[in-house]
């Protein structure tokens, strides 16, 4: 069983890590001077890969920081959906996950 400090270290870490990889992908992104073409191109397909990059961490953050606040209000580990007890070993795979796994399933299906 995985005590609520460690995962709270777990998450924070990641963060940290996200945010890290934000910034470096901004300076990358804020750092072309390419006249040629070819590169031009090239750059280009890099810059969606790290905008897309950007997004997603930035999705991440969130997820953390909403699974940050549900430790310091005590609903931590606790399906949002239908309040059931999430599986250790799924917050072991997703430590910011707010849905027990059935939940999780329906939510997918339906988008």
């Amino acid at each position: 069983m995985t005590d609520l400090a460690q995962r709270r270290a777990t998450l924070e870490a990641r963060l940290k890590e996200l945010e890290e990889r934000i910034r470096e992908a901004e300076q990358e992104l804020e750092g072309h001077d390419t006249k040629d073409w070819e590169d031009l191109a090239q750059e280009r397909e890099n810059d969606e890969v790290l905008e897309d990059m950007i997004v997603n961490a930035r999705e991440e953050i969130r997820a953390i920081q909403a699974a940050l606040k549900r430790m310091d209000e005590g609903e931590y580990g606790y399906c949002v959906r239908c309040g059931a007890e999430i599986a250790e070993e799924r917050l072991d795979l997703v430590p910011y996950t707010p849905f027990c796994a059935t939940c999780a399933a329906e939510v997918s299906s339906h988008h």
